[in-house]
């Protein structure tokens, strides 16, 4: 009997009857069913967040922000409601508690009263963190509350986006007034340097006139000392003469005084002489001439008196005069000098305070620079860099289509070999008729293999025609897809009946057990890396795994020398399965066992 022959044999068992035909088909349809279904359910469950319930709890009481009064937290519940992402409730915290204890909400959020009021508080000398409470209840749903952690996180972001914008655009604000004073300093700062060069010149030609003036003034006080001398001199002098002159006026006046006297003295002398009263007349006139002259004489020597004595004083006056002067001008060149001295160090001053104006010139105008001269616009786009500096910009070698399309590899590999497996609770492993008949230990192993791998392809071609057609998968490479499910199901239809022939029932219920640790080291949902050492060890020798990744490379357009490195394994197990299925078989084509001889425990 040849190996076509066997694998027809074999077929017809399956379809003899209604009931038998029936299981098959029920069979067939396992993997298709398992993995569509799961897929079908799990294509794209993030689009349907919308359909989340979760509950809102705006408590916010607000806040005087920047001058303005703000509701913080009603604006940020404003905007997610508006965003959609999940189906929002505005209710009260009551009203959330109890939601998520009959599981009407999923998750909650809350905005407390005193949201606005921490974002206000940045500004001030106690700053605190303002907070959003996430409420969750895993006996609703654990995803849930991750999606809700995932949630808040987003909803901080903005918020310190929104936050950090508004507040950044305040501070460039701030920053391009600055540089509009800092401009202005900048100019009077260049207009006093030009100022300080104009004094320090007039500075120096103060201080050249101060040395001219304090030269004159020494010269002048040299000639006043001069002049003071003289003067006293002078008025010594005067006085000697005014002393004269008294002496002389006092002899005048005495003179004068002693004319009555005397012409009394004569007239009585004249009458003692016998003389008539007409001759001592006569002579009396003629001796008043004398007496007039006498008086006249006397009122110029009074008079000469009285000039000396003014002469005397103005003399003294004078010497005062030129003492007064020497000194004061000796006061004066010592001021002089003193002002050299001051007019010396006003240029220096002047000189050092220019310089230290033009280094604050210099500084303010580099603080210009350093400054950007922007417009309000530039100013908004800066201050929305400034809230969110870095973003990410994501760039992918593959990208699976949806979320389904990236469990796809996972569940089709798994559903491969959940197809096999329930194939090989009615499919015989081994012929035993043919065993019998036979003693062609390959030829019976390659029909007992190659029953199941047809049976098992017709399962991945029928998996396949649902993903790519109900549920719409795209696939950079459909054929290498298809391809490689109908290798894998090859692959576990020789694995699966090398553990049949050599074990039988008990063989049967380790493909199930391998099945379980494929299931958790194959790498199809969390990265292999995170799993426990001996798992993440079996994950490098178990084909599953490798089926996962060269579904991906061929699904998602990824790199081709790993499919080759993937098919190299799967043929090993392939190959090793069919081997150790033959050895099997030619150890039952010469001796029983008491195996053999029992009934399978598996129908």
């Amino acid at each position: 009997m040849k190996i076509p022959q066997m694998i027809t044999a074999e077929l017809r068992r399956l379809v003899s009857t209604r009931m038998a035909l029936i299981a098959l088909v029920a069979l067939l349809v396992v993997p298709i069913v398992y993995a569509g279904l799961y897929l079908w359910a799990n294509r794209d469950p993030y689009a349907q967040l919308s359909q989340v319930p979760v509950a809102l709890v705006v408590a916010d009481e607000g806040a005087l922000i920047n001058d303005t009064q703000r509701e913080l937290g009603h604006e940020v519940a404003d905007e997610l409601v508006a965003d959609g992402t999940f189906e929002w409730h505005l209710v009260s915290i009551d009203e959330a508690d109890a939601g998520l204890d009959d599981g009407s909400f999923d998750f909650a959020v809350e905005i407390p009263a005193d949201f606005s009021a921490a974002v206000a508080s940045l500004t001030s000398d106690a700053p605190y963190q303002a907070e959003i409470l996430l409420h969750t209840n895993d006996a609703n749903n654990y995803l849930a509350s991750t999606i809700g952690t995932q949630a808040v996180a987003q909803i901080q972001q903005t918020v310190t986006e929104k936050i950090v914008s508004e507040a950044g655009l305040t501070l460039l604000d701030g920053m391009h007034e600055i540089r509009v004073n800092l401009v202005d300093a900048a100019t009077g700062a260049s207009e006093l340097v030009d100022g300080l060069v104009s004094a320090d010149d007039g500075a120096l030609q103060l201080h050249s006139g101060v040395e001219t003036l304090a030269d004159g003034v020494t010269q002048l006080e040299t000639g006043a000392t001069a002049v003071a001398e003289g003067a006293s001199q002078v008025a010594d002098g005067t006085r000697d003469i005014d002393d004269v002159a008294d002496q002389v006026g006092a002899a005048s006046t005495a003179v004068i005084d002693a004319l009555p006297q005397a012409r009394d003295d004569i007239t009585a002398a004249l009458t003692d002489a016998g003389l008539t009263q007409a001759q001592i007349d006569e002579v009396l006139s003629e001796l008043d001439p004398v007496g007039e002259r006498a008086e006249e004489v006397n009122t110029q020597v009074q008079a000469v008196v009285s000039q000396i004595d003014e002469l005397d004083e103005g003399a003294h006056a004078v010497a005062t005069g030129a003492s007064d002067l020497a000194s004061g001008l000796a006061s004066a060149a010592e001021g002089s000098d003193e002002l050299v001295g001051g007019t010396s160090a006003l240029q220096d001053g002047i000189a050092q305070l220019a310089d230290g104006a033009l280094t604050l010139s210099d500084g303010l105008a580099s603080g210009v620079d350093e400054i950007p001269d922007s417009d309000e616009a530039t100013r908004e786009g800066q201050a929305d860099a400034l809230s969110s500096p870095v973003s990410t910009e994501e760039t992918s070698l593959t990208q699976a289509q949806n979320y389904g399309a990236g469990l796809a590899p996972f569940f089709a590999a798994l559903a491969g070999w959940i197809g096999i497996y329930a194939l090989f609770l009615i499919v015989k492993p081994i012929s035993k008729r043919a065993i019998t008949a036979l003693h062609s230990p390959v030829r019976i192993t390659l029909a007992g293999w190659a029953t199941p791998a047809l049976l098992g392809g017709l399962q991945m071609i029928g998996l396949f025609g649902v993903l790519a057609i109900t549920l719409g998968f795209q696939f950079a490479n459909p054929v290498g897809t298809l391809g490689i499910l109908l290798f894998a199901s090859a692959t576990y239809a020789a694995i699966v009946l090398a553990l049949n022939v050599w074990l039988g029932s008990v063989g049967q219920f380790l493909g199930l057990v391998l099945m379980v640790l494929q299931l958790v080291t194959a790498g199809g949902t969390f990265p292999w890396q995170t799993l426990p050492a001996p798992l993440a060890a079996l994950h490098h020798v178990l084909p599953m795994g490798y089926v996962v990744d060269a579904m991906r490379q061929v699904m998602y357009g990824g790199n081709m020398e790993r499919v080759g490195v993937d098919l190299m394994v799967l043929a090993l197990w392939m190959v090793g399965g069919v081997l150790l299925a033959a050895i099997g078989v030619t150890r039952m084509t010469h001796f029983r066992t008491l195996r053999d001889l029992q009934p399978s425990l598996i129908g």
